[in-house]
């Protein structure tokens, strides 16, 4: 909340100073706090674009509940303002480290969507979590994900070849995800 109210009070400094009517050793710390301004609507516009990936169904989402574990949980909310699920950022330790996931799970605690927002995966194998042929396999699946080295069950992934390490990860993710959504049964 403190970023938002900085985004105002940096825009109130925009409307009653000027470049040219600035004192000198203000502006340089204007101009900063303007850049900073940029970046931080930047990252709110990636993170609602984000979320609109993985719920594609929401409408608006409401604010974030940052748990104990750093996990971020926002509702999904529909045009009226009904929560119809909820899209959880969380991360787990992959094969080149931390993998951050962004989940989306329905009211039925179904996956609506999953993207890697950032991991430091092997390039050409574990990388390959963040491509959609990977992610959409969760698409519809529910809390016990498993990952399988050779065919797929009901409620499983195939592994990426090369990379089960990572493939564990993600799927250790979503189901957390599920979890911090409300489990099997949100509704």
């Amino acid at each position: 909340m403190n970023n938002i109210k900085e985004i105002k009070i940096i825009s109130s400094l925009e409307k009653i100073y000027d470049s040219d009517s600035m004192p000198s050793d203000s502006l340089r710390s204007f101009s900063l706090l303007k850049n900073e301004k940029k970046s931080f609507q930047l990252a709110i516009e990636t993170e609602i674009k984000s979320r609109q990936v993985v719920f594609a169904d929401a409408k608006s989402f409401g604010e974030a509940e940052i748990l104990a574990d750093g996990t971020s949980v926002v509702a999904a909310l529909d045009e009226s303002g009904n929560t119809i699920g909820h899209v959880v950022v969380n991360s787990a330790k992959g094969y080149g480290g931390d993998i951050s996931v962004m989940t989306g799970v329905d009211a039925e605690g179904k996956v609506t969507g999953v993207n890697i927002l950032s991991h430091a995966e092997t390039a050409g194998l574990g990388a390959k979590a963040a491509e959609s042929s990977f992610r959409d396999k969760f698409v519809g699946l529910v809390n016990g994900i498993t990952v399988s080295k050779d065919k797929a069950g009901e409620n499983s992934i195939d592994a990426i070849t090369g990379a089960t390490i990572t493939s564990r990860a993600v799927v250790n993710a979503v189901n957390a995800a599920i979890e911090a959504a409300g489990g099997e049964n949100i509704g």
